[in-house]
């Protein structure tokens, strides 16, 4: 069914959250345009599937399995994830569990490599079939391409929303004048989220664009929330971050960076155990109150269930102000 032409006013401020009888932390979720989709406030990241051995993988399967089981509804992946291979085991893995009451709120991404029109119609083709889907509820341009203009990949994402096969257009690491230049490119939707690297210790990236995002709307979703595990307690005694791991990090783990970095990490352990709290809650809700939804990974069922017990755990703003004021380095850490 072809979606109405009418024009759709942007919304100048975020929404409120939306929560139902007996909801859980990570089934809560706020709207997603003007369409009556509901955004989970926290979703589970599946860059890592398909990334490792067969017998990861195979672990990967059983968190995923998890997550269903307990609930988590926004699940993210990628083509470029395991060259489709996320993707798949994600689609197998919802083919497997059966829906509870709301369903999953699946997010994939185009290639910055597949930006022309041809070739984004092509991508979204490739990723229902490994999703074993007819649509996707928010499909993002993974990064902007410098060599192909938005105003050719913005109009082809628009008329695949028009056909029902997009719930809602995004986009993922883009800064201030690519978010205006791509939001001039379209006639009739609008761009409902910005996918940007963000944490306590990483910011540099996301906090100019919040305040843009604010105001037209845009729903900040933020990757790497626990910094690779820094951020949840790992590395904090002794463990060296592997080197893909390092690489993967934009020399945030770096050993020149580590050094500070651990410090301010074994503050923020400290501050976390006086207050009975699990370390990564401290992370995850200071997201949430800078406004962003916390998008992390998980590879093992017992990770899953570890982070949505940080979730539950709710820190008192003033927990989270100190929690700021230590990442920063404002309390000589």
């Amino acid at each position: 069914m072809k979606r109405e032409t009418k024009p759709r006013p942007r919304r100048k401020a975020a929404p409120s959250t939306t929560e139902t009888a007996g909801a859980t932390p990570w089934t809560e979720g706020i709207p997603l345009g003007t369409g009556g989709a509901i955004h989970p406030l926290f979703g589970l990241g599946l860059w890592s599937v398909g990334r490792w051995g067969p017998d990861d993988e195979i672990r990967t399967r059983s968190a995923i399995g998890r997550a269903l089981e307990r609930g988590v509804r926004w699940f993210d992946t990628a083509e470029v994830y395991g060259s489709g291979r996320s993707e798949r085991l994600l689609g197998d893995a919802i083919s497997a569990h059966p829906v509870g009451p709301a369903a999953p709120f699946i997010t994939t991404k185009v290639s910055w490599e597949h930006l022309r029109p041809g070739q984004v119609k092509a991508a979204l083709t490739g990723s229902l079939q490994r999703l074993g889907r007819r649509s996707v509820d928010l499909y993002l341009i993974h990064g902007p391409d410098p060599r192909v203009p938005l105003a050719q990949t913005m109009p082809a994402l628009e008329a695949l929303w028009k056909e029902g096969k997009i719930g809602a257009i995004g986009v993922s690491n883009f800064g201030l004048d690519e978010l205006e230049e791509a939001g001039a490119a379209l006639s009739e939707a609008r761009i409902a989220v910005n996918q940007v690297r963000f944490n306590l210790f990483d910011r540099e990236d996301a906090e100019p664009i919040l305040e843009h995002c604010r105001q037209h709307g845009v729903l900040v979703e933020a990757y790497t929330p626990l910094l690779r595990g820094l951020l949840a307690g790992r590395y904090l005694d002794g463990e060296r971050p592997p080197r893909e791991i390092r690489g993967l990090s934009h020399r945030m783990l770096d050993d020149e960076s580590m050094a500070s970095l651990l410090a301010r990490a074994r503050a923020l352990r400290d501050l976390a155990n006086e207050r009975a709290v699990p370390m990564a809650s401290l992370a995850l809700h200071w997201l949430r109150g800078q406004g962003a939804l916390p998008l992390a990974g998980a590879t093992r069922p017992e990770q899953v269930d570890e982070l949505l017990a940080a979730i539950a755990a709710r820190p008192e703003p003033a927990v989270l102000a100190e929690a700021d004021r230590i990442a920063r380095g404002d309390d000589g850490a």
